[in-house]
């Protein structure tokens, strides 16, 4: 009965094709029913039954058809987790989606962190064949408990890239880092549970976390770049080895000197099972962004991976960092970045680099820079065999600046369609669906601008006053209107600031001179009970209120009788 009732929901949008086939029966049942009790039938008669016949009768048609399409619409949109919208959709943007997802691109992407994942989840909106490569390299760093109790692999990169690839990430986030807090599991980590019986069930690591993109639903599959113990090293300028990981931007910082190289402990590691085919199957290969020296060069070191991309016949494509990192790439520009690739594993690795506008509100640069974090400067010199591409990427996310996922997946599948249109494929398939799809996003991202500044306006319930004001500013005005609307309300916290000071110092001042004249008073009054005590005790006993004689009496009397007469 709840699945026949959850057809009825207003989201279904099924009703209306239930009510349009009611009156298309009620009214094709009222013509032949007219037709039956009629007595005389006359051809004014006839032609109204008729009509309204025919109504009812195209009324059911219509009513079946949308029916049967909107059943078709909800069957396919429930299975296609990956629509963040799911209004206003119709069967053929649906299926649409799916060929485009099947058929996409198969495009592997190198690095770790917090950047791997943000292009991960950008590029699982364009395709299903995506393949993330990401480095295991917490190896001698200190284990959590959770590791320490299941003899567990440093999994932190994997897991949160299967978070990434999820169809639902927030769930999967909420239940791959989920903490037991009571009983015997107390303090283990549930992904760390989990890897551990997969592992126990499929007999080694690599299958269980192939097993488990299977199991989570994933769009796309990570792989670990190898299953060796693979420790990174970092040497000095000044000569200085450095062999824990986490430890390399402490010692830089406090040496004052920069990284020279990266290297592996031990240097020979074999790369894990299948990486080494994805990336010569590879249509398009990204590298980055990420932290340069611990999560993307590493991944080039290992045994044949950077041999593969070389020979690889894939559109390779570096997207840079768009903020520096204390104590790994300080003062460092967009090519001092692909220098540090190419010193490490050589040329032929890149042929694209894609990197930031730089256009960011000041004030949140301000904030990295109390860190010692700065833009990446974007001084870019010609490197032979690379082509650089400036594109809008950032976003601003909890007050940090990170890619948009959106943005930089945008930029990707367009390189890609170009490429195709380059080798005159634009008769393509892949070329056409990709293009179509990428047109799509677009204005979907458009519109959900549009919505958030709506929303916006109207939080702030200044929208009437706003219009008003933007048809005389300047176009400087427009562009800076935020930055120029926080600068003001900071001065208007300052002043009201300087109006509570000045009403707390104006009130010390009055209590202050009010404690003063209590005190005088009181001085006054101390003072004159004091000269009171003195002349009392100064006075001779004579007068001091001695007891008259009867005599002494009689003749005060007699004298005010006197004075009286």
């Amino acid at each position: 009965m709840k699945g026949f009732m959850h057809w009825f929901k207003s989201s279904n949008k099924m009703k209306r094709w239930m009510f349009l086939i009611l009156i298309g029966i009620l009214l094709a049942c009222y013509g032949l029913a007219e037709i039956i009790v009629m007595k005389e039938i006359s051809f004014q008669e006839v032609g109204k039954v008729v009509v309204i016949f025919v109504i009812g009768f195209i009324a059911i048609v219509l009513g079946l058809i949308g029916l049967n399409k909107r059943t078709l619409e909800v069957l396919i949109e429930a299975t296609d987790e990956r629509m963040e919208n799911k209004k206003n959709v119709n069967i053929n943007s649906l299926i649409f989606n799916k060929t485009v997802y099947d058929k996409g691109p198969n495009i592997v992407v190198i690095g770790g962190g917090t950047g791997l994942n943000t292009v991960l989840t950008g590029l699982k909106n364009y395709t299903s064949n995506l393949t993330a490569i990401v480095a295991v390299s917490d190896y001698g760093e200190e284990a959590t408990n959770s590791r320490k109790e299941l003899d567990m692999l440093p999994l932190g990169d994997i897991k949160d890239s299967i978070v990434s690839l999820a169809s639902k990430e927030e769930q999967m986030d909420k239940l791959m880092n989920y903490e037991f807090t009571n009983g015997k599991l107390r303090g283990l980590n549930f992904s760390d549970i989990y890897f551990s019986a997969m592992k126990n069930i499929t007999g080694n690591f690599e299958d269980s976390i192939v097993k488990s993109n299977q199991i989570f639903n994933m769009v796309g599959k990570v792989m670990p770049v190898t299953l060796d113990e693979m420790k990174i090293v970092a040497e000095l300028a000044n000569g200085y080895i450095v062999e824990e990981k986490s430890r390399i931007p402490e010692v830089v910082s406090d040496k004052l000197t920069k990284i020279s190289r990266i290297m592996l402990s031990p240097s020979n590691c074999r790369p894990a099972p299948g990486v080494i085919e994805a990336i010569k199957n590879a249509d398009c290969i990204i590298i980055g962004p990420g932290s340069l020296y611990t999560n993307v060069i590493p991944n080039l070191l290992v045994n044949g991976v950077a041999r593969a991309i070389k020979e690889s016949t894939a559109i390779k494509v570096y997207v840079s960092n768009i903020m520096t990192e204390p104590g790994q790439t300080d003062d460092y520009s967009v090519t001092d970045h692909i220098n540090a690739i190419i010193e490490h594993c050589g040329t032929g690795l890149i042929d694209y680099c894609i990197y930031d506008t730089g256009e960011i509100v000041p004030e949140f640069i301000k904030k990295y820079n109390l860190e010692g974090q700065d833009l990446v400067e974007q001084d870019v010199d010609t490197i032979k065999g690379i082509k650089f591409l400036q594109r809008n990427l950032s976003m601003i996310s909890n007050d940090m600046i990170r890619h948009d996922p959106s943005l930089v997946a945008e930029s990707i599948i367009e390189l890609i369609c170009d490429d195709l249109k380059y080798q005159d494929k634009q008769n393509d398939p892949q070329y056409l669906m990709l293009n179509t799809k990428l047109r799509e996003e677009k204005r979907i991202n458009k519109i959900k601008k549009k919505m958030a500044k709506k929303e916006k306006k109207q939080l702030e319930g200044k929208a009437g006053k706003r219009e008003k004001e933007r048809k005389g500013k300047s176009k400087f005005s427009t562009k800076y209107s935020d930055r120029i609307e926080s600068i003001r309300e900071a001065d208007r916290i300052a002043r009201r600031k300087v109006q509570r000071d000045q009403v707390k110092r104006k009130k010390s001042r009055t209590t202050s001179r009010n404690e003063k004249i209590s005190t005088q008073n009181r001085n006054k009054a101390r003072t004159s009970n004091l000269k009171e005590d003195k002349e009392r005790i100064t006075k001779p006993k004579s007068a001091r209120g001695r007891k008259k004689t009867p005599e002494e009496i009689r003749k005060e009397m007699l004298k005010k009788l006197n004075e009286t007469k």
